[in-house]
């Protein structure tokens, strides 16, 4: 039996950064690696693809650094709002 990917829709998965991340908050994985345990997902931002770089894909799992898909200024200050409700 094969073991299970990590991660297995990385590529061409859309992020959006919470804080401005190299000037781009909207994000898209090209390509992904695997290092023994770690799985790394290389971010090309959406407006500059000559804005590069390699994250650990464990990050997406902290929704306080990534938002999954595209998300508006708006949108974003609607979560955060309706989180601090719930608190």
């Amino acid at each position: 039996m094969s073991k299970k990917q990590k991660f297995p829709y990385l590529v061409g998965s859309k992020w959006t950064a919470q804080q401005t991340t190299w000037g781009w908050r909207h994000f898209q994985v090209m390509n992904r690696k695997n290092q023994g345990q770690w799985v790394f997902a290389e971010m090309v931002a959406a407006c500059d693809p000559t804005v590069r770089f390699w994250l650990n894909a464990q990050q997406f799992k902290d929704r306080r650094l990534w938002q999954s898909g595209w998300q508006s200024l708006q949108e974003m200050t609607e979560a955060d709002l309706t989180e601090a409700d719930v608190k």
